[in-house]
């Protein structure tokens, strides 16, 4: 292999990289290749429906589209052209017309279509593949995830606020609060794949004038043909629909990003309430197990976040074309793509193995001896008290036992005041977790019915 064919700028496209930061299946979606044909298959598709409605000789529309299956181009030599042209279309078409050996026919190839055409609908199709990959995935992350929730919505654990122990909740809940919105970017992200599964064939300046009456029934035989919507106006200029499923991706990362991040601060060594996945090792230290797959969700959001960004800038498309914006697109929609996969994909491996630790969580609540329950307490001593009085005694309580090294419910045990209140009750952490364990059985029941 020759060191350009080895050659990385990002993780994306890295061998070394590519297990950790990117995406095999969905990153050959953005290969040269994968473009190519893409583009060809567009090219096909176009030739046979005019030959079919008499613009060009319907001979030379089936032989082009015999030809634009049969014809490998190599991408490699495409770049001289691609660079003076700024697109690699007026390449492509020139070498596929000259692989076809046949000038009879090959001179039809392309008839009055853009190179924008031909580029946007090639993309097209390889964004409704992807984003079928996606969904499937979203499916089998969410079915994991209703599953644990669904096992473990009664198991308690500490909530945490602002990073400190909060109140009581469960595992399951705190599941459901990974998953729930999964479900709904998988409802995002099938409407935004709806807005780019567009033919495009809007031509020169976006009037369709080349193919004059018959242009809107090409564009809905082209879209019969290759599995594609036919927009009422054409998009060429309105980048709005590219946008918004960039957006739908980064939310998708951002939320996996989330999942990720409470891993992360779950398994940290001196909390240890939960594991997923299968931990890295350090090269120094033996005893690490490095959250990994956690991490990777983390990075690859924010990311995701700064590469959607770039879709919205390309939004201020000048004119009928802009090939500033294009570019632009072309360097941050693939990249988000294959984020966006490689999230994922260590997401499907961190749902299938959540392993929570019940004792560890017991223990982390205890340690706080009493005082994630003390709004527990508070309303436990209201009921014999107006609720300000309580509040300060328990607030009061709170300080004598942060001082004293002692629990708060024997602080307040031995305060008159309190005498009466049921506090056992009060502290005993399955009875204050509230609608939690309900909320994770809703969502498992969310996740059944997909």
């Amino acid at each position: 292999m020759s060191q350009e064919a080895q050659m990385s700028v990002t993780p994306f496209d890295s061998p070394m990289m590519r297990d950790l930061l990117s995406d095999k299946e969905l990153a050959g979606l953005f290969t040269d290749q994968a473009e190519v044909r893409a583009i060809l298959l567009f090219e096909g598709a176009l030739a046979r429906a005019q030959g079919k409605l008499g613009l060009i000789p319907e001979l030379s529309g089936e032989a082009i589209h015999r030809a634009a299956r049969e014809t490998a181009i190599d991408p490699s030599g495409l770049a001289a052209g691609t660079a003076s042209a700024g697109v690699s279309i007026p390449a492509l078409v020139a070498q596929f017309r000259e692989e076809m050996n046949a000038p009879e026919h090959a001179a039809f190839a392309h008839w009055g279509a853009t190179s924008q055409d031909a580029a946007d609908t090639g993309q097209a199709l390889r964004l409704k593949r992807l984003a079928a990959v996606l969904d499937a995935r979203l499916a089998e992350i969410i079915a994991a995830l209703g599953d644990a929730a669904e096992e473990h919505a009664e198991l308690p654990m500490a909530a945490r606020t602002r990073a400190q122990i909060a109140t009581p909740t469960t595992f399951g809940a705190r599941v459901a609060a990974w998953g729930a919105p999964l479900i709904r970017a998988r409802a995002r992200l099938a409407r935004a794949a709806e807005g780019v599964a567009l033919v495009s064939l809007a031509g020169a300046s976006g009037n369709m004038a080349a193919m004059g009456a018959q242009a809107e029934e090409v564009a809905r035989l082209v879209g019969e043909e290759l599995g594609l919507s036919v927009p009422a106006l054409p998009w060429h200029a309105g980048r709005d629909g590219l946008a918004e499923f960039g957006a739908a991706l980064a939310i998708l990362c951002g939320s996996l990003g989330k999942m990720g991040q409470d891993l992360v601060l779950l398994g940290q060594s001196e909390i240890g309430e939960v594991r997923a996945g299968e931990g890295g090792g350090s090269s120094t230290m033996p005893h690490k197990s490095n959250p990994v797959g956690a991490e990777a969700l983390v990075a690859l959001a924010r990311h995701a976040s700064r590469l959607s960004g770039g879709l919205q800038e390309a939004l201020i498309f000048a004119g009928e074309r802009d090939g500033a914006a294009w570019q632009l697109e072309w360097m941050s929609l693939g990249q988000l793509c294959v984020a966006a996969g490689a999230a994922t994909r260590h997401a499907q491996g961190l749902a299938r193995s959540l392993r929570p630790d019940g004792a560890r969580m017991l223990a982390n609540m205890d340690a706080t001896g009493g005082l994630m329950m003390a709004e527990a307490a508070m309303f436990a001593l209201a009921q014999a008290m107006p609720r300000p009085e309580a509040q300060a005694l328990v607030k009061a309580a709170c300080a004598t036992a942060v001082e004293q090294g002692a629990h708060l419910r024997a602080v307040l045990e031995e305060r008159k005041e309190a005498r009466g209140a049921d506090l056992g009750a009060a502290f005993d952490y399955s009875r204050h977790v509230g609608l939690a364990p309900v909320l994770a059985m809703r969502f498992a029941q969310m996740a059944r019915e997909g």
